[in-house]
């Protein structure tokens, strides 16, 4: 079942500040937030920095990519190629690893990140 989260947009940073197909990362309050430009897709995502496997803040340094019959988008743990669906944030390397992810929205050369309100 979904649950349904009243959304608050917060500017993270300029369109700019992030390399094609590559990702950087921001900080908003206490969490690290992961913005992935895939420009080879058009699309931007935001995932949650740290990898749940040994606790790292690593992926917004992670390869991106596309996956499976569906070309679904991931991303890759630089340190040990444990790979996320930047969709939603399920483990594709088989184990029960999750991360967090986040709705992107790009406006005027901005970057903004819908967070929990």
């Amino acid at each position: 079942m979904e649950t349904l989260v009243d959304l608050k947009w917060v500017m993270a940073c300029y369109c700019d500040d992030i390399p094609e197909n590559g990702g950087a990362c921001v900080k908003h309050g206490d969490e690290q937030i992961a913005i992935y430009n895939f420009s080879r897709r058009g699309e931007w995502f935001a995932t949650q920095n740290l990898c749940p496997h040994k606790q790292q803040m690593v992926l917004s340094r992670g390869m991106i990519g596309s996956t499976g019959e569906t070309c679904e988008p991931k991303v890759a743990c630089p340190f040990h190629k444990k790979t996320f669906s930047l969709l939603t944030g399920e483990c594709l390397s088989g184990e029960e690893f999750q991360i967090k992810t986040y709705p992107v929205k790009i406006q005027d050369g901005r970057v903004y990140i819908g967070v929990a309100a």
